[in-house]
């Protein structure tokens, strides 16, 4: 699999031809498949969605259903076969969407051969991949995934760390993998508060302090999650500012898309209200969840331990 740089065959290359000279944006995140997940429950609920994503000014998504080995028993080849169905249905149904596949990777013992098999998916082919971790119990060992996944030639990108129960406690494990290169996803909604107001509190904060590459809708339906990515923009850009508000849903996800490698691109830029986070409360929230923690991670660091 070719993750940098172009395919040699053209037919990979449409979406680069078709869309990404636009100013339209680009969600990474999307539960727009029927019927395989927690997502759209039929097709026309996902052809409902992805008219909703043509309005809100989207020109291309990522089908990203979860692979969750016991509940959602997706692969790679299947949700690859799904897409192109859901394609025809948009082109025969002249939804001006293209779809790009991916895939929500929940934490597996074998991730990396996954990806290697096909049975996970990076997106859209790329070096860059969704990796979900469990929501109310931070995984052990964590850092040591992400590892293994670049050190296998991919970039991780940890979607919807504002909305796991246990940021509060662990910020700091945050902020260390996002300085050893791996990628952060919010949720568009999260800065919106449909989440609840502690999510909406992370998902600010990391903006604040420039923690995030990758804004996203995770949409599932119409109703509870819709497509919502142009509101997000609109919010972020309050924080960050419209020029990093669309290195948000655009110019990062359309290199993904080009299969940039991650030092192509600017290093996210936090708001001016980043340095409010660092006096210890914001909001009730104790000094033991802003720290960091010095001289605990680096790339060269872990190398060394890795060929030791």
């Amino acid at each position: 699999m070719i993750k940098f740089g172009l395919d040699e065959n053209p037919g990979s290359n449409l979406v680069q031809s078709n869309f990404l000279c636009s100013m339209r944006l680009i969600d990474l995140h999307s539960h727009i498949l029927p019927g395989v997940d927690d997502g759209a429950t039929d097709l026309q609920v996902s052809l409902d969605m992805a008219r909703a994503y043509v309005a809100d000014g989207v020109g291309i998504v990522a089908c990203t259903p979860h692979i969750l080995p016991g509940l959602y028993h997706n692969t790679g080849t299947a949700i690859r076969r799904a897409i192109t169905d859901l394609q025809n249905a948009l082109d025969e149904a002249s939804i001006p969407l293209r779809l790009v596949p991916g895939a929500d990777n929940h934490i597996v013992p074998d991730f990396v051969s996954g990806l290697a098999r096909g049975h996970l998916l990076p997106l859209a082919d790329s070096a860059y991949v969704l990796v979900e971790p469990p929501h109310h119990v931070a995984p052990a060992r964590l850092e040591d995934l992400f590892f293994s996944i670049q050190v296998a030639g991919y970039v991780p990108i940890l979607t919807h760390p504002e909305r796991l129960t246990w940021i509060n406690q662990n910020y700091a494990l945050i902020q260390r993998t996002v300085r050893s290169g791996v990628w952060m996803q919010i949720t568009s909604g999260s800065l919106a508060g449909i989440f609840g107001r502690e999510p909406q509190y992370w998902a600010e904060r990391m903006l604040d302090e420039g923690l995030v590459h990758i804004l996203a809708t995770d949409a599932h339906d119409l109703k509870r999650r819709p497509p919502d990515l142009s509101r997000g923009y609109t919010l972020a850009a309050r924080r960050v500012g419209e020029d990093e508000a669309t290195r948000l849903v655009k110019t990062r996800p359309e290199g993904i898309l080009n299969r940039m490698v991650p030092n192509h691109f600017a290093n996210p830029t936090g708001g001016t209200r980043g340095n409010a986070h660092i006096s210890g409360q914001k909001d009730g929230r104790p000094r033991s969840a802003v720290g960091d923690e010095p001289g605990s991670g680096g790339m060269a660091r872990r190398l060394r331990r890795y060929f030791r």
